[in-house]
């Protein structure tokens, strides 16, 4: 089975990929920068998903994870929507596909983070569920994945820092992230099995969103 990744050089991506290889799927990957991954499953190109007429001319794609994100930089917009829209709209709205999940963000539920950012993301939900509507005359599923903090390097200067990660446990139930391991199996879940579930965005962020107690009332 053919599986697209966007952003599949490191982090997130990187790891799916890996994982989706291991599963003995055909990988093709996306991303601005090289990749050192070598497997003779495994085809990567260096290309902006900004530019829709550079995207290479990839036939059949089953499986696609809209990965690529940028945050807090001049491009968030121009990349995480625009360009996911340019990947989904080349490979995944034609007749080969059977599932979609874009990468969201649990930002786009709070509001919490860089304003551009947040914007993305929200997009990126609203997005999904056009297309969802599109490609169900395919059979086709396609949902979000909305995550909370993930145990990445990108992330280590706020792991690291005592202060920061004490304040983000205080005010997350299970105290703690999740770990890349955690991300890929819900991934191939959300691509591989599910079969029945389409046009939902899936919040998996240790409870911070949903379990913090707001109630108020005098004693």
């Amino acid at each position: 089975m053919k599986v697209l990744i966007s952003g599949a050089s490191k982090g997130i991506g990187l790891s799916v990929t890996r994982y989706f290889l291991k599963k003995g799927y055909e990988v093709y990957g996306l991303d601005l920068s090289d990749s050192d991954l070598i497997h003779m499953r495994y085809h990567h190109y260096v290309v902006d998903i900004k530019d829709k007429d550079k995207l290479p001319d990839i036939e059949g794609v089953e499986l696609l994870f809209n990965n690529a994100g940028l945050q807090n930089s001049e491009d968030d917009i121009a990349n995480n929507l625009v360009g996911t829209i340019n990947v989904t709209e080349k490979y995944g709205v034609q007749p080969s596909i059977k599932s979609i999940l874009f990468n969201a963000s649990a930002s786009a539920r709070s509001g919490f983070e860089y304003p551009e950012y947040v914007a993305s993301k929200a997009g990126i939900v609203g997005y999904m569920k056009n297309v969802a509507t599109r490609v169900a005359k395919y059979q086709a599923t396609c949902n979000s994945i909305s995550l909370g903090g993930v145990l990445t390097d990108s992330n280590k200067p706020v792991m690291d820092d005592k202060e920061s990660w004490s304040k983000i446990m205080e005010v997350t139930p299970l105290k703690k992230w999740m770990s890349l391991d955690e991300v890929d199996k819900w991934v191939y879940f959300l691509l591989d099995k599910n079969k029945s579930m389409s046009g939902q965005d899936i919040l998996i962020d240790n409870g911070e969103y949903n379990l913090n107690n707001t109630f108020v009332w005098p004693k």
